[in-house]
């Protein structure tokens, strides 16, 4: 059994070696904000229990004890946020804080029920996987708005980028999951991209369209 500090660091831990694997102490200390003697000494507890392989100044993976760990605590927070938002009706950018609350509920008899009450859902509110009770993950397909042509076309699936005013300017536009995109056109100078939607054209910056997520 974990505490909620020590499964907040299995997650971050989870999440930063999908960047860099093994991950480095400061690269935990920026996202946790946290001094990272801190974090240095964290990491020999979750050493202890066998969570992770840690050696000084090289990094820290995670073992398949901590990896398991971790991704069940991933799923519960996106089974977590497909409730907010379908049940409950939350918005898309209102969801991540109250799911970082409800993904420490230790009941596993309560993960698979909401699972089966949400109907197995394959990916959250923001398109990313929900992996099964078995820590599989479905095989999604995407690529980023960034990486289209003119006159290509897509659906919109995920975002890599879950900050609050970034998905608040998503709805804004009208940028939301299952929306059918069109690139009308790139501009040279800035790397802007033009979109038609929904019969109307709309302009977004380079930086969005880098984490907007697209399925052909």
């Amino acid at each position: 059994m974990q505490s909620f500090t020590e499964e907040n660091y299995l997650k971050t831990i989870y999440h930063l070696s999908v960047i860099s694997n093994p991950v480095q102490t400061n690269a935990i200390a920026e996202r946790t904000q946290t001094k990272a003697a801190s974090v240095t000494d964290m990491l020999k507890k979750l050493s202890d229990k066998g969570l992770v392989d840690y050696i000084k100044y090289q990094g820290v993976t995670l073992t398949e004890k901590g990896k398991l760990a971790a991704i069940n605590i991933v799923r519960k927070h996106r089974l977590w946020e497909v409730f907010l938002v379908e049940k409950l009706n939350f918005k898309w950018d209102e969801v991540h804080e109250v799911a970082e609350e409800l993904e420490h509920i230790k009941s596993t008899l309560l993960t698979e029920r909401l699972d089966e009450f949400l109907e197995f859902p394959k990916v959250d509110p923001h398109g990313d996987p929900i992996p099964d009770r078995h820590g599989n993950f479905a095989d999604l397909s995407f690529i980023k708005l960034s990486k289209l042509k003119i006159n290509d076309k897509g659906t919109i699936t995920g975002v890599s980028e879950h900050s609050s005013p970034f998905l608040k300017h998503l709805e804004k536009l009208g940028l939301t999951l299952g929306k059918k995109i069109e690139v009308s056109e790139i501009l040279d100078f800035d790397g802007s991209v033009e979109l038609l939607i929904d019969e109307k054209k709309i302009n977004i910056s380079r930086e969005v369209a880098l984490h907007i997520l697209i399925s052909k």
